[in-house]
């Protein structure tokens, strides 16, 4: 096109030369730059209309200007071009946007610049791959990461060599190869053994050659704890995990007082002094109006004991008379119906199930015993028990795979085995005789190590939240991991709590209260009424009102309404002679 309008510019007779220009000289502030040296070309301006009224078919078509000096249809072609080679994505003009197909189609159709419309064949990134980078490329300078792999004959379902190559399978490759799929560019790599394949090699050894650059990854069941965070760097876990203490468990021989066991001694100590507060408290209640409970008072000790008693069975005789005695005895009895039928549930479990126990209850009583404790071979729990729990290193005991953990617990060689919950559920898996005794007592989890401030570390852990989101995680720790634990009807029954009962005894307590509340809230009231018709003089010392008062009480109350009624009687039999004389 400016070899067209220079030609166009000789044949007129054009003649390429340059005056100075007069408005560059004079501006403040130039006197070093020396504008007034240069030129210009004194025929620029026949050149640019030269220019403007260019109307050619070049290449990508027509090409001429408008009035307003902008090219008429502009377009493009976008080329993708990876090493050598180029591919046609489409095409771009001010009429159309981008589009696959050419402008020149387009321009008889109306001008459609909308986001929909705009459409490119998908881009070839480097690496031959069609998904979007994040905007750079992975590189370890042209060499695949090696990524050190600790593989034992332990548990094979979280790491395994396959016929002594470095193929490997297992629970922590899975997730690794899975999560690298969801990294947005390449990472290439190889697994390097770590370990002779036999015994567990120490994990920590492993994370400091991480640290040192000689692996560029660990993969495995590393566990994340605080002195490792302290060297390299980990992904977001893909499995929770924390120590627990398994035991042998043995038969429990039958014993005499097997009938106390389902209630625990608190609960047995509560029972009975409830039994014989509801006893008093009926007494109180029904004393007044009830023969059954008046009498000589050995005779209302042994009825408030046999009616306490019977009440266990619903075999009592005495009826009540009083609604407040109603109300107490009913609220009563639905919760020894409730204390009846759980005891009598967990009796017949105690008697029926084979029970099984152990000595060890938890991780608190194995540090008081003196017995030696098994860990596995590489583990963090050989230092926590040791750091952290003062545990001396002669009771411990390392071991290598499930089948010498078996081994050693039913020999009696080790008292119990502190690991992680993964390992002891694959354990529990295949052995009925063992059992998890209390809780966890650490929370861990695993995790993959890389070098510190490593990017492809963060872009792991988004990787394993990506699978933990769609389940993917899920589907491979039930592949490798899931296991239906060994739960034969051995298990000792739990003994019932104290707290199992709270409530209704609560709810007990409360209605009792207010009964007897309410109950001498009437004495009184009626003490107060008997005694201020009647004008007693004695009354007024207070040694005679509390005894005239505790007779009152005792005094079964129709004895008491009739005698008020003669003395009112006899009262007013006095007074009306003298109004006789009034009149």
């Amino acid at each position: 096109m400016i070899a067209r309008a220079l030609d166009k510019f000789f044949n007129k007779g054009g003649k390429v030369s340059f005056s100075n220009y007069s408005p560059l000289t004079g501006l403040k502030g130039t006197k070093r730059l020396n504008l007034g040296g240069l030129s210009i070309f004194d025929g620029g301006k026949r050149l640019l209309t030269n220019l403007l009224q260019t109307n050619m078919t070049s290449l990508t078509g027509p090409l001429l200007f408008n009035p307003d000096r902008s090219v008429i249809h502009p377009s493009f072609d976008i080329i993708n071009m990876v090493g050598g080679q180029s591919w046609l994505l489409g095409y771009w003009s001010n009429h159309s946007g981008l589009s696959v197909q050419p402008p020149e189609t387009l321009y008889a159709k109306p001008s459609n610049r909308s986001s929909s419309n705009q459409h490119l064949r998908s881009v070839v990134w480097p690496g031959n791959t069609t998904e979007k980078p994040r905007g750079w490329e992975f590189s370890n300078n042209g060499k695949p990461l090696r990524i050190g792999v600790p593989v034992s004959a332990g548990f094979k379902e979280v790491g395994i060599q396959v016929n002594g190559s470095n193929e490997i399978h297992g629970f922590s490759i899975d997730v690794f190869l899975a999560a690298r799929k969801l990294i947005p560019y390449p990472v290439p790599y190889e697994f390097v053994i770590f370990g002779d394949g036999h015994t567990k090699p120490s994990y920590t050894e492993l994370v400091n050659k991480v640290a040192h650059n000689v692996f560029d990854v660990a993969v495995g069941d590393i566990s994340i704890i605080a002195n490792r965070t302290k060297l390299v760097d980990f992904t977001q876990p893909y499995i929770e995990s924390g120590l627990v203490v398994v035991v042998l468990i043995k038969k429990l021989d039958s014993s005499a007082w097997v009938f106390l066991r389902p209630f625990t001694p608190q609960l047995w100590i509560v029972t009975t002094v409830f039994f014989v507060i509801v006893g008093i408290v009926v007494w109180i209640l029904e004393h007044g109006w009830n023969d059954e409970f008046r009498g000589p008072p050995k005779q209302q000790l042994v009825t408030i004991f046999w009616f306490t008693s019977s009440t266990l069975f619903f075999a009592h005789k005495e009826s009540m008379v009083s609604s407040l005695g109603r109300l107490v005895l009913s609220i009563w009895l639905f919760v020894v119906l409730i204390v009846t039928s759980s005891y009598t549930a967990s009796l017949s479990s105690i008697l029926t199930v084979q029970q099984l126990s152990s000595p060890i209850q938890g991780i608190d009583s194995l540090i008081l015993t003196n017995e030696r404790i098994g860990f596995q071979v590489g583990s963090f729990a050989e230092n926590y028990m040791m750091e952290e729990l003062n545990i001396p290193r002669s009771r411990l005991m390392a071991l290598g795979s499930p089948q010498e953990y078996a081994e050693k617990l039913r020999a009696g060689i080790v008292a119990a085995i502190v690991d992680e919950r993964p390992y002891i559920d694959l354990l529990l898996a295949d052995n009925c005789g063992f059992q998890v005794v209390g809780e966890e007592f650490t929370k861990s989890s695993w995790g993959f190590a890389f070098p510190r401030d490593s990017q492809l570390a963060i872009d792991m852990s988004t990787a394993i939240l990506k699978l933990s989101d769609n389940g993917e995680l899920q589907k491979i720790h039930d592949y490798w991991l899931e296991r239906k634990t060994c739960n034969p009807q051995n298990l000792d029954s739990e003994q019932i709590q104290l707290k199992s009962f709270c409530g209704p005894f609560l709810i007990f307590g409360v209605v009792c209260a207010l009964a007897l509340l309410t109950y001498f809230c009437m004495i009184l009231h009626n003490f107060r009424k008997h005694y201020s018709d009647l004008e007693d003089q004695s009354l007024r010392s207070g040694s005679h009102a509390v005894r005239r008062f505790l007779l009152f009480v005792d005094e079964k109350e129709m004895a008491s309404k009739n005698k008020l009624k003669r003395k009112r009687e006899g009262s007013i039999y006095k007074v009306k002679p003298n109004a006789s004389r009034v009149r």
